[in-house]
């Protein structure tokens, strides 16, 4: 691989190239890939994707096809002598419960920390990046886009502005190599990406007094985001769409989640096959479904399916997601911060109007005043989307929301998402892990920033402590922190999801330590 060399006024690392077209897995291995997969090899559908191969594919495929059809032919046995999976500290750490919840937490950082990499093993799936980084934990081994946000949080009140900025530059690199954050560093994901948080990464470090250089040195970065969703706007009409932009009807421009590839998920290949059987959407319409579910971190909710509240319904791409549109228009006020503070005044206009836009546009059709409560868009209805979720908190952290909505907002969560261990992510309860009685710390963590903007500060504090105290009695009773909590029955862990329940967890970490802290100091 060619030398890395350090250029430029950021001072960013430059990799070998990434492109869109690097192999993946399916790619590496036609035929094996779907014998693996579809034959459950492996329990959890990720494992085969994450392994590395003891030769050359080619190899590999030559031996597969002289091998398959011997009787007695042991698939497993045969990727057990061709491919093996990295081993991770992770896997290897036990908690010290005696210690406490915040020596755990400040053992994990370490745990959960991986090294810059400049080259990877040949074949992997794993894309090489510069600095530093936390992953989730568990079978999460690689570093994902809007967990990293929330993983921040908790890092920086550790101390370690240093990895924060780490992890920035590391975004940053790959929107420079890619034209986008990925949803996470692999090659099985590179057609997607996740929720915009890049801007408010930026915000971390820039509310010191050098905050004008943090602005000019992530500005290209920011801009470049930014078109990568905002892509094929210019031509709408409206009521079409174009990949992750759409034109409503009077006019206006909003975002929604979208995948470039219309062919099942290569980490979850053989749930997405078993999944296709149950719908009556044209295949590749499905899948573009589900890809897109998965681009919006909540995978799966009802919130994305049909009236019958099932996967084979799943219509993610014909909803204009609440959330994500707040995420944008905070990108959109960071591109104006950033100009004016380049002293670029007619450029940071040009944003401030865009995002004024897009808040009236929120306001305009995501707003149920009937429901008393923000929701999605439905593009096809053309009419506000049914499901009430926490998605619908986004408005008020990001200051969308009028005073009265924000009122109404917060009386809907006390009567109806509040539960002994906090918010409920939907009200619906399913076999869907983004459902009740399922619950999730960056979830809790906006509701309560938007509950505080809008001077609920009672509220707020009744959920960071409820949210807190379950937190800390898992962790005494298992010495574990976990991706996601049952707030309803504090007995029972959550469940739902294609695999199993993951410890780690860095975005439970990062909310978790940013919550006892602030309780600390009130």
């Amino acid at each position: 691989m060619p030398t890395i060399k350090r250029i430029g006024a950021a001072g960013l690392l430059l990799l070998p190239l990434l492109t869109l077209a690097q192999p993946t897995p399916r790619q590496l291995y036609p035929g094996l890939f779907e014998a693996v997969q579809l034959g459950q090899v492996y329990p959890d559908g990720k494992t085969f994707v994450d392994m590395l191969p003891t030769t050359a594919p080619a190899v590999v495929l030559a031996a597969y096809q002289k091998e398959k059809n011997r009787s007695g032919f042991d698939l497993k046995a045969f990727t057990k002598r061709y491919f093996y999976l990295p081993a991770t500290d992770t896997a290897l750490y036990r908690s010290n419960i005696k210690g406490g919840v915040r020596a755990h937490l400040d053992t994990l950082w370490t745990v959960l920390r991986r090294p810059a990499q400049t080259q990877v093993p040949p074949y992997s799936s794993l894309l090489p990046l510069p600095h530093p980084y936390v992953v989730p934990g568990g079978r999460f081994r690689e570093v994902y886009y809007w967990d990293s946000y929330f993983t921040m949080l908790g890092l920086r009140e550790a101390g370690r502005q240093d990895l924060v900025r780490d992890m920035v530059d590391n975004f940053a690199y790959l929107i420079d190599k890619l034209g986008f954050i990925p949803n996470g560093n692999r090659t099985y994901y590179l057609t997607r990406s996740q929720p915009p948080f890049f801007a408010q990464m930026v915000g971390l470090l820039a509310e010191g007094p050098d905050s004008v250089a943090v602005l000019s040195r992530y500005r290209p970065a920011l801009a470049r985001e930014y078109s990568y969703w905002m892509a094929g706007a210019e031509a709408l009409k409206p009521g079409q769409a174009d990949r992750r932009v759409v034109r409503l009807p009077g006019g206006e421009l909003l975002n929604r989640y979208w995948d470039d590839s219309d062919q099942p998920r290569e980490e979850s290949y053989r749930a997405d096959v078993e999944a296709a059987r149950r719908t009556t959407q044209p295949l590749a319409q499905f899948y573009r479904n589900i890809r897109a579910a998965a681009a919006s971190g909540w995978d799966f909710s009802t919130r994305w399916f049909g009236p019958d509240g099932q996967l084979g319904s799943i219509r993610t791409t014909e909803l204009v997601p609440v959330d994500l549109n707040c995420l944008l228009l905070a990108m959109e006020q960071a591109l104006a911060r950033a100009h004016r503070a380049a002293g670029q005044l007619p450029q940071a206009r040009e944003f401030e109007q865009k995002a004024q836009a897009r808040a009236a546009a929120i306001r305009r059709y995501c707003w149920d005043a009937q429901a008393g409560w923000f929701v999605d868009y439905d593009l096809t209805q053309r009419r506000p989307a049914t499901a009430r979720t926490l998605a619908g908190t986004f408005p008020l952290t990001y200051g969308v929301a009028t005073p009265e909505q924000a009122r109404t907002i917060a009386r809907g969560l006390e009567s109806e998402f509040l539960k002994p261990g906090g918010l409920l992510t939907t009200t619906n309860a399913s076999s869907q892990q983004w459902d009740a009685p399922n619950a999730w710390a960056p979830l809790q963590y906006v509701a309560i920033e938007g509950l505080r903007r809008y001077q609920q500060p009672v509220l707020a504090n009744t959920i960071a402590r409820r949210w807190t105290d379950l937190n800390v009695r898992v962790f005494t009773q298992t010495g574990k922190l976990l991706e996601k909590y049952n707030v309803t029955d504090l007995t029972r862990p959550a469940g739902g999801g294609e695999y199993k329940l993951q410890d780690g967890f860095g975005w439970t970490n990062g909310v978790l330590l940013k919550l006892l802290n602030e309780q600390k100091s009130q």
